[in-house]
């Protein structure tokens, strides 16, 4: 997902572009990497401001089941894309001093991609489910409860073994 920004940086500050991208593409890495959403391009005084909204999915693991699936994700992608190069004479132009900046390579491209995984680094959640009603693992045997239950017997926490004692009537005095 490498886009030309040549032309654009030679424009007038404020001129923007439009890229859609969606499932209808034969691209090999849309396939690999599902992208739908528009993003706008507004040339800076310092680079190119990239804004959109991204809808992707990526492959996650859930925190209660541990089966994998499809996380689907939105991505608000606001980011200024600096040059290294000055577009009108090649010559080298000093790395931004913002660190973590994305940059516009000397070809005058930028790699859409690398925003697009950092901003879904950030978009996942901390304990992604497949499911909102997951039942997740049975803690003795680690069957998968969401296909069904186990034969194990019901756990029984320490911490209310006494009530049992009570319903049973065990140690009960004679």
């Amino acid at each position: 997902m490498v886009i030309d920004v040549c032309e654009q940086l030679k424009e007038r500050i404020g001129s923007t572009r439009h890229y859609s991208f969606g499932r209808s593409g034969n691209s090999q890495d849309e396939a690999d990497f599902p992208l739908q959403g528009e993003i706008s391009l507004t040339r800076t005084e310092r680079g190119i401001l990239v804004t959109g909204v991204l809808n992707t999915r990526v492959e996650a693991m859930c925190s209660r089941c541990l089966g994998t699936f499809h996380q689907p994700l939105t991505l608000k992608i606001e980011e200024e894309l600096l040059p290294t190069v000055d577009s009108s004479t090649g010559a080298p132009l000093s790395w931004p001093e913002e660190e973590g900046a994305f940059i516009i390579n000397d070809k005058q491209e930028f790699d859409l991609g690398e925003a697009v995984r950092q901003y879904a680094l950030l978009a996942l959640p901390m304990k992604p489910l497949c499911r909102e009603d997951c039942a997740g693992l049975c803690p003795t045997c680690g069957h998968n409860l969401n296909l069904g239950p186990c034969s194990c017997a019901a756990p029984i926490d320490p911490r209310l073994a006494p009530l049992k004692k009570l319903v049973t009537g065990e140690g009960k005095d004679g």
